[in-house]
């Protein structure tokens, strides 16, 4: 399959921000920031075409793992408020944050995740160690010597953004800024990176970044990669946000791998060619993408939700669209995925369309994320049989709610 990498990354990393910003109050579009830093360190470095565009990545995705480290740290395996997880960061100052964050667990999960993305040159380390200090103060213990100069980078980009924020740095903070860089050259930044934030980090280029719209600015400097994956190197790369998704609540985990397994069992069954097969799993690992923006504490009532609640989890559908609309190339894998809550007599949503416009393919990924919600384990309910799911399931093709034929076939495919 053929995709544009660099594009996909730019334009889910916005949901991963959006995480971040929900768990810890930290600034939105942080990724984004530490990569354009990064970048610019990177150019000055001399640094092009798909290096730095994989280093930028790396960068974008430095905390592809935060949510799962940030559960773990303060739940210690049992469900917590969302609420309270927030509470707890909102009274961290910034560096306080830094400290917060930089545990060797989230770093070593970030690194096993990022390792599924196909990147074209070698990433290994830069997000392990991107917390590590000059002096070997950080939570490997390793030194400068110990750690390579891309992941030294992406540490300075970090803590500068976290600190500061580039979008709201003032002349007199960037004076502040570099005085205290400068200061911690040997300590906690290697020499080579703060020469390389001196020459490249300029108050007039941070001007411009926020003068003009961010994502612009940065692909100016991010050179794209497209080109062709195999279908393993889509389905790494389908599992790494998949399980960003389930992660984010426990209510949910494993929900969106479950139903791209199923779609690629239907696919098969239907026929589809390798490339509509592929894409098709893809459509369904990235389908409730938009849950992201999601609050926990919403995802994770155990009651009813009351109609405010409903409007904002309903609006996760138009969020999955949204997202993967901005990836070029992405048209039929939108629509698959953006459909997926809509119905045949139009009571669905996010636009209430009805069977006159819903291809097969929407049906099909309506059915398998309703069978799969249905037959999958959460923390409030034990999984339902196949033949239970199959009665409701029935019941709902009896209201001309979901296609009839696809639940036979579904019935027929999985009764075993």
């Amino acid at each position: 399959m053929r995709l544009n990498l660099t594009d996909m990354l730019f334009s889910l990393s916005d949901a991963l921000d959006i995480v971040e910003h929900e768990m810890t109050g930290v600034k939105s579009s942080h990724g984004k920031h530490v990569a354009y830093l990064t970048a610019l360190m990177g150019i000055e470095h001399g640094l092009s075409g798909e290096v730095l565009s994989d280093l930028a990545c790396c960068a974008m995705l430095h905390d592809n793992a935060f949510t799962e480290y940030v559960r773990e740290e303060f739940t210690a395996g049992n469900v917590v408020d969302s609420y309270e997880l927030r509470k707890r960061a909102e009274m961290l100052n910034s560096e306080e944050y830094m400290c917060f964050i930089s545990g060797s667990r989230h770093s070593a999960a970030g690194e096993k995740n990022i390792a599924l993305i196909p990147f074209g040159t070698d990433v290994s380390e830069i997000i392990l160690y991107h917390h590590e200090n000059a002096d070997g103060t950080g939570p490997f213990g390793k030194t400068m010597a110990e750690t390579n100069l891309h992941s030294q980078i992406v540490h300075l980009a970090d803590t500068i953004d976290v600190i500061w924020d580039i979008l709201s740095v003032s002349e007199e903070d960037y004076k502040e800024m570099y005085e205290r860089v400068c200061a911690l050259s040997g300590v906690m930044f290697s020499p080579e990176s703060v020469e390389l934030f001196k020459k490249a980090v300029t108050f007039e280029k941070l001007v411009h970044f926020r003068q003009s719209a961010p994502e612009t600015v940065l692909r100016e400097v991010i050179p794209e990669v497209e080109k062709d994956y195999s279908d393993e190197e889509i389905h790494n790369i389908a599992h790494f946000f998949a399980d960003i998704v389930d992660c984010k609540s426990s209510f949910t985990r494993c929900h969106c791998i479950g139903t791209a397994e199923k779609a690629e069992i239907m696919a098969k069954y239907y026929g589809f060619d390798d490339e509509k097969r592929i894409r098709y799993y893809l459509a369904a690992a990235l389908h409730d993408i938009g849950k992201l923006i999601i609050q926990n504490d919403i995802l994770e009532k155990r009651g009813r939700l009351d109609t405010t609640e409903f409007a904002n989890m309903k609006s996760h559908a138009l969020a999955s669209r949204v997202i993967l609309s901005k990836i070029k190339g992405f048209e039929d894998i939108t629509e698959w995925a953006g459909n997926h809550h809509e119905k045949l007599n139009g009571s669905g949503y996010p636009y209430g369309i009805g069977a006159e416009r819903l291809t097969h393919e929407d049906r099909l990924m309506a059915c398998l994320d309703i069978y799969q919600a249905l037959t999958e384990p959460r923390p409030y309910k034990t999984p339902i049989s196949h033949k239970k799911a199959m009665a409701i399931m029935y019941d709902m093709a009896d209201k001309n709610e979901i296609d009839r034929t696809i639940v036979d076939d579904i019935n027929k495919v999985f009764s075993q």
